[in-house]
């Protein structure tokens, strides 16, 4: 009986999509580009690449690993969403509208430019896009002026249009909006939070842009006969990977500078550009 469990089961298409899942999890909350480190490999993974069907189960996966990470955040917004102003209230639906505002670029450019983002990728695009990220991190640490600032709705925005830049491939959503963040003056604490919950509706958003291609084309999975143990795999691998991702990010903005990365993003940026 649990031998029969596996019967048809493509152990490389697993191992493939454990990676894929793996990647998508590291690098959806480290300042090194998921979607940049995906492209990459997509020669090496062949045609995982093209499943949409696990590029919904992937994002799903981290958008719930960040959830799992602010989930007490989340319930205090959520709750104090209902509070009367001098009971919390005014406070937590300032920052939901912070978020609300912050989530307004991305989903503008996502939803009027996604065909033409896509016709961007490949591998020299990628690697000068990593560049970029590297320049951005490196920036960020360079000129951050270590005060205290206060997010308000033009820091918000702006915020935000690092957020949407991020939507290019190799562009490093979470360094971009910390980095961003970090050059406004906003603490290092609140950066980390900030840019992890406005994640959380664009990834969601992306989520559902993903699920409408899906219904639209019929098929996800691009003709490759995938057993489902791949789904599976490559999903609990993106959700614990992000909950382990996310948690170390968040330390290492709070405790170190972001310059270990800005290297890497450098270093892989520039082979790929001459390999």
């Amino acid at each position: 009986m649990i031998f029969g469990a596996f019967e048809g089961w493509a152990i490389f298409d697993v191992i493939a999509y454990l990676i894929l899942g793996v990647i998508q999890g590291l690098t959806e909350f480290l300042p090194v580009s998921s979607s940049g480190h995906l492209a990459l490999f997509s020669d090496l993974m062949g045609e995982q690449q093209d499943d949409l069907t696990f590029s919904i189960l992937a994002h799903f996966a981290t958008a719930l690993s960040t959830i799992v990470v602010f989930r007490k955040e989340i319930i205090e917004l959520a709750v104090g969403f209902f509070k009367p102003s001098e009971s919390g209230g005014l406070q937590a639906r300032k920052y939901i509208l912070l978020l609300a505002l912050s989530a307004i670029p991305a989903a503008t450019i996502g939803f009027t430019m996604k065909d033409q983002i896509e016709g961007l990728i490949s591998t020299p695009f990628v690697g000068a896009m990593l560049l970029v990220t590297a320049a951005i991190l490196a920036l960020s640490q360079k000129l951050n002026s270590r005060t205290d600032n206060a997010l308000a709705p033009k820091n918000s925005i702006l915020i935000g249009l690092a957020q949407a830049v991020a939507i290019l491939p190799g562009i490093s959503r979470s360094g971009s909006t910390i980095g961003a963040a970090l050059l406004l003056g906003i603490s290092r604490a609140e950066a980390a939070k900030f840019s992890f919950l406005m994640a959380l509706p664009v990834i969601l958003g992306a989520t559902l842009l993903e699920t409408k291609d899906l219904l639209e084309n019929g098929s996800g999975i691009s003709s490759y006969d995938v057993s489902y143990w791949g789904y599976f795999v490559g999903f609990f691998a993106a959700f614990i990977t992000g909950i382990f991702a996310c948690k170390l990010m968040i330390r290492l903005v709070k405790g170190t500078n972001l310059m270990w990365f800005a290297v890497y993003c450098g270093v892989i940026g520039l082979i790929a550009i001459i390999a």
